[in-house]
């Protein structure tokens, strides 16, 4: 039997697999400087974490959650995002007893049943952040700025920065009669998902991809013309701190975001070269549900990342470098073959990487393969240079070649 991969599930294979390590550890860099740490959560949650804080009516919930039964008939789900959990283990742990703000990123996989596409599988991995504890909207502008560094940093600097405020408890419900309003004389052409979005989240329309509803809903009542005063001055605040840091940004009055946990400001990073699939990275405010997740009344703020189609953009636009072995030995005669061995387990402790020939190869062979594996050195190891204790080299970049004693092998690398 031929086993393959279960479908919307992929292999991150070399030499991909170092562009994901280093998009991960830039994040580690740009993340740190602005306090935030990491955090590990379970990759399976009670089913009711998810529910009660994604929106029952939402997409996720209803079409997308890997969930299932274990054997103590309990409902368990797969993550499909990472906020919930996130803000499970603040309230569940008490952190909201540290000092505010608490900040923390995560980075791990994440599962949806979706059609599979471009940038998007059923297991797919992103790169978050949630910070607790402040509302003040230099918090809001502070992650769009740290994003911005993150993305700069791994070689991705024309994304478009859509904002929005989706407003609070006080002005919402304001703004849902006056979209219902709008919407209740064209039902008829919404898709059948609108339709039933109508009756129980009306805001969900907005967040349909469906061409005619995003037609239709051209003419429909903007958000931003009703919030609240207290609103209104946070996203006018958040504006003015985006324009200080010189962050680029559009207000798209449309973005409501997926999710229902959501309250004031949204935010999504897109891309022209992901096709209809553009969002890189997207947030937003959640300042209700740390309180009701059982803990205090403690605002939030985050954003996630991407990975699949972060790195298909890095990769189309930069390519991936495959790094190769500092040095391979090449070697002539079982004693020179045992020397080698030797030195080469010395050298790896110092770091180095080191690959060698195991099957007695020729020395023309084991040169070719050296090229194939693109070492920098090829050092040459045969009975005269066992006798004077040293070692040729010729570095493959220039042909460059030359003998230096066995004993100074890694500070040679280390110079070189």
């Amino acid at each position: 039997m031929k086993f393959r991969a279960i479908k919307g599930v992929q292999d991150i294979l070399p030499p991909d697999v170092y562009l994901w390590q280093e998009v991960e550890s830039a994040a580690r860099q740009v993340f740190a400087p602005f306090g935030y740490r990491e955090i590990r959560t379970p990759v399976m949650e009670f089913t009711e974490v998810f529910t009660r804080s994604i929106g029952e009516t939402t997409d996720i919930v209803e079409k997308e959650m890997y969930t299932f039964s274990d054997r103590a008939g309990r409902s368990i789900t797969l993550r499909p995002e990472g906020t919930a959990p996130v803000v499970r283990a603040y309230v569940e742990n008490h952190l909201y007893r540290l000092p505010s703000p608490q900040k923390y990123y995560y980075i791990g996989p994440m599962f949806r049943y979706e059609r599979p596409q471009k940038g998007r599988f059923r297991q797919f991995h992103q790169i978050g952040v949630e910070a607790f504890g402040e509302d003040d909207p230099r918090m809001d502008a502070e992650v769009l700025d740290m994003l911005r560094r993150f993305l700069e940093r791994v070689g991705v600097d024309d994304l478009v920065f859509d904002i929005n405020s989706i407003g609070c408890d006080e002005c919402r419900p304001v703004y849902r009669e006056a979209l219902v309003d709008f919407l209740s004389s064209r039902l008829d052409s919404l898709c059948a998902d609108c339709r039933r979005r109508y009756e129980v989240n009306p805001l969900r329309v907005l967040d349909c991809k469906v061409r005619a509803c995003t037609e239709l809903r051209r003419d429909a009542p903007r958000i931003t013309e009703y919030l609240c005063s207290g609103c209104s001055r946070h996203f006018g605040a958040l504006k003015d701190y985006l324009n200080l840091l010189d962050i680029p940004f559009r207000v798209d009055p449309g973005m409501v975001r997926g999710l229902d946990y959501y309250t004031r400001t949204t935010f999504e990073v897109t891309s022209e070269s992901l096709g209809a699939q553009s969002a890189v990275a997207a947030g937003g405010r959640y300042d209700r549900l740390v309180e009701e997740f059982g803990g205090p009344a403690v605002p939030g703020i985050g954003f996630a990342i991407g990975m699949e189609r972060l790195t298909t953009l890095i990769r189309d636009r930069h390519g991936v470098a495959e790094p190769g072995p500092s040095v391979y030995f090449a070697v002539v005669g079982d004693d020179a073959a045992g020397a080698a061995y030797k030195l080469a387990s010395e050298m790896r402790k110092e770091g180095v990487w080191v690959e060698l020939d195991y099957s007695g190869a020729s020395l023309r062979s084991q040169f070719k393969k050296a090229d194939r594996l693109k070492a920098a050195y090829v050092f040459i190891l045969g009975e005269d240079e066992l006798a004077r204790g040293t070692v040729r080299y010729k570095r493959l970049s220039d042909g460059l070649q030359g003998e230096i004693n066995r004993d100074d092998a890694v500070g040679f690398l280390h110079a070189g």
